[in-house]
């Protein structure tokens, strides 16, 4: 017994102990409900309504697979043959995303043209802008007429991959696609109110409704627990609203290619993928299948669908966006069928160049254009929101940018590439060949430049090589092929894990 009352009081001391580690250093403290910070409620009207919405996970918007991140080694799998040098290995961490199921079809881009023309009556050059070229399938000496002239609009090509997309215009769709997600969202969620009659700046944009200038026909605003207001409109903070579409980054979308999970124990990968799949073949080695190619690709000079009675991989040019097998995150043609667009600007040594997590070349950071009283400017004659970039003055004094464009950084501008302690002072002064591809007005350069995009993942055109998810190349920002296209990705907010 007395032993007992001995360690009782020590009990009741850890006890109280721990209660008030919980109390005051936050552990156990955030339920959503009390603020502890400040002690008082979220939501409560009486207390000034502070809203905070909890428990939210982002949903997964139309057509996105959900990609969970993690590490892999990004770059080379197989022999460079072309001995370029600009896939080296480089072991990097994605965060968790959300990429698209399928190439974007025809159909799918069809229906963004057709809004914009319907919508945009007194821009007509936003209409035409956007068209594809479908003069990409013309050869000099082949007959690819019909591809011109059928290819986007006939509904047998509804769902195989749209081509001759710039990689401007696929940015374009993917803002597009933003507003059209989010304003579907709003119009089930009860806010807004289906309205067909939109035109020119009169239109629903994300970020312009955000920022009070647009309107809309309201069917009913959620409730305001301010005191002193009655309803408000829909904020960021209420987790209603999704991130943007936007084109993934090079190492997202060739993580998403390998889709390692597939051969991962724990922590352990026990192969490293060449391909999409498992193997170092580009046939099924399934009982059921075996033999079937696995993507649509030229298997030889001249051999770009098989013999008749047998065709390999039953397409001529592309196949429809769900042909094949999809890789352990459900992706469809990860490899061949077209390449595709990444956001990425393209230098060869960029894997040794960029950071370990979230790598990405092609920043050009930007702010919202202000009137002199600092207010947001009105929206542009398509309602949107202008952007500029940001300023030397404006970022002076920063020490992770000190300027807005870093597309050539650390290969093609003078400043990054001085070494401290030089005698360099300025371009001039730099000895001719240290900078690899100077953008410097005047200077000679090479086709690589601060508007040359990466594409990836191989087409109906190229060899087996190309399929590979490590491998790289790049076309000016502003060309269009016939093997080229897009799918959208999307940022995950919030856990990395998932629901």
């Amino acid at each position: 017994m007395n032993v007992k009352f001995k360690i009782l009081p020590t009990v009741l001391i850890a006890m109280a102990f721990l209660s008030s580690c919980s109390l005051f250093s936050g552990g156990g403290g955030r339920d959503g409900k009390v603020s502890p910070t400040t002690g008082w409620n979220y939501n409560d009207p009486d207390l000034g309504g502070f809203e905070v919405i909890s428990g939210v996970e982002q949903e997964t918007g139309p057509g996105l697979v959900f990609i969970e991140g993690g590490t892999f080694t990004m770059g080379r799998t197989d022999q460079d043959v072309l001995y370029e040098w600009n896939n080296i290995p480089r072991r990097v961490t994605v965060s968790s995303f959300y990429m698209d199921e399928t190439e974007v079809a025809n159909v799918d881009y069809r229906e963004y043209i057709y809004w914009l023309s319907r919508v945009y009556v007194s821009y007509p050059e936003v209409y035409q802008k956007a068209l594809p070229d479908t003069l990409a399938w013309r050869d000099r000496l082949a007959y690819n007429e019909p591809y011109v002239e059928y290819y986007f609009r006939h509904p047998s090509y509804n769902d195989y991959p749209v081509v001759g997309i710039t990689w401007l215009q696929a940015n374009d769709f993917c803002a597009w696609r933003t507003d059209r997600v989010n304003e579907m969202t709003m119009i089930n969620e009860g806010i807004l109110n289906t309205d067909p009659n939109q035109q020119d700046e009169s239109n629903f944009n994300t970020e312009a409704y955000l920022a009070g200038q647009y309107e809309g026909l309201v069917n009913q605003n959620l409730p305001n627990l301010d005191p002193n207001k009655e309803d408000r409109r829909v904020k960021m903070e209420d987790g209603i609203l999704l991130p943007k579409y936007r084109l993934p980054s090079e190492a997202e979308w060739e993580y998403a290619a390998l889709a390692l999970m597939g051969n991962t124990y724990e922590e352990r990968i026990y192969e490293r993928r060449m391909f999409p799949w498992d193997g170092h073949n580009v046939r099924s080695a399934d009982t059921k299948n075996q033999g079937s190619f696995l993507a649509n690709f030229t298997r030889g000079k001249g051999d770009l669908m098989g013999v008749a009675g047998n065709l390999n991989d039953n397409a001529s040019v592309t196949a429809s966006v769900m042909s094949f097998w999809p890789n352990d995150y459900g992706l469809y043609c990860m490899a061949g069928n077209v390449n595709e667009w990444v956001y990425d600007v393209y230098r060869s040594l960029s894997p040794q160049d960029v950071s370990a997590f979230n790598p990405l070349r092609g920043n050009v950071f930007q702010t919202k254009v202000t009137d002199p009283d600092g207010n947001l400017a009105t929206k542009d004659s398509l309602g949107r929101i202008r952007y500029r970039t940001v300023t030397s003055e404006e970022s002076a004094g920063r020490y992770n940018y000190q300027k807005a464009d870093y597309r050539d950084y650390k290969d093609g501008d003078y400043q990054s590439m001085i070494v401290p302690g030089s005698n360099w002072q300025d371009e001039t002064s730099a000895d001719d060949g240290v900078v690899m591809y100077s953008q410097a007005t005047g200077d000679y350069n090479s086709l690589v430049s601060n508007e040359a995009r990466v594409y990836k993942g191989g087409s109906w055109r190229d060899r087996a090589y190309w399929l590979s998810p490590g491998t790289r190349r790049y076309l000016d920002q502003g060309s269009a092929r016939d093997d080229l296209g897009f799918r959208c990705a999307m940022t995950r907010v919030g856990s990395p894990g998932g629901l």
